[in-house]
């Protein structure tokens, strides 16, 4: 990934904080098959190695896993808050109209040797953890449990599950650092303005905000 300077997020928490806050990883290998490319949820354990250990689990049906058995690193693509910049938002428009378009985003890119498991404790595990993460913040939380143990049972032989300890990790936070304070604050404003559904433009605020004083 292009990296200049100014825009590198090499802090190993606030990798993992985006990770947590954004699981949908993009899988990506180059294997016998040629290219493959699949959105799987995942969790990050930053406690089992050196740079946290990522998990996920496949359908069985899904030929990836197939892939990741015989490939030695793989790449997942974490996406964070994003979203289109205006010149409109900038002072220097007004002041002196040399502005163009850009695009702001913050992204994980962790690489290493996955590890396909088929123990259904493991997977059992696995799914128990990731319901309990995405169920937290609800008023009635649904576990694992709720379902009859015969019918996840039945469940856990159609998935496979992957484990990544992560060799490599990098952080891109393009959140405007390149411009003046004055743009920066228009930045900000605009995308409080703007406004979404998902809160990813108010997401996107903060961090511009926060890395202001960098």
């Amino acid at each position: 990934m292009y990296q200049p300077p100014h825009f590198r997020e090499d802090d190993l928490g606030a990798q993992h904080a985006l990770i947590r806050a954004h699981p949908l990883g993009l899988l990506v290998t180059a294997g016998p098959g040629g290219l493959m490319a699949n959105p799987i949820p995942f969790l990050i354990d930053g406690q089992a190695s050196e740079r946290g250990t990522l998990r996920a689990h496949l359908a069985r049906a899904n030929p990836h896993w197939r892939e990741l058995a015989q490939v030695a690193e793989c790449l997942v693509v974490f996406q964070g808050p994003q979203g289109y910049v205006t010149p409109s938002w900038y002072a220097t428009k007004r002041e002196t109209g040399k502005v163009v378009p850009t695009w702001n985003y913050a992204t994980v890119h962790a690489r290493g040797r996955p590890r396909v498991i088929e123990d259904a404790a493991w997977l059992r595990r696995q799914i128990a953890d990731l319901t309990d993460l995405r169920e937290a913040g609800r008023p009635e939380p649904w576990a694992v449990d709720d379902a009859p143990r015969a019918f996840t049972d039945a469940q856990l032989k159609g998935i496979v599950g992957i484990e990544i300890p992560v060799a490599q990790i990098v952080g891109k936070w393009k959140v405007s650092q390149n411009r003046p304070a004055a743009d920066r604050d228009g930045v900000v404003a605009g995308f409080r303005a703007a406004g979404d559904g998902d809160g990813m433009a108010e997401e996107m605020a903060a961090l511009v905000q926060a890395r202001s004083g960098r």
